[in-house]
């Protein structure tokens, strides 16, 4: 696995479910996975001139850069 998915992987476990603390159990959080994976998609497609491309994924997943 590359390391930065293991990277996003890390920052997704919380001891909260949708901002309420769980009672000693690690919750994985996959809507903050996706879009953490989202924004490494859009960051280095606008980093090598693909604007467009970065409009459609922003406008599909509704994720703002």
């Amino acid at each position: 696995m590359h390391n930065r998915i293991a990277e996003f992987e890390k920052q997704c476990w919380s001891h909260r479910v949708e901002g309420a603390l769980v009672d000693g159990q690690l919750h994985f959080d996959t809507a903050k996975f996706a879009e953490l994976v989202v924004r490494e998609c859009m960051s280095n497609l606008y980093l090598n001139g693909y604007d467009d491309a970065v409009m459609q994924i922003k406008q599909h997943f509704g994720v703002e850069r």
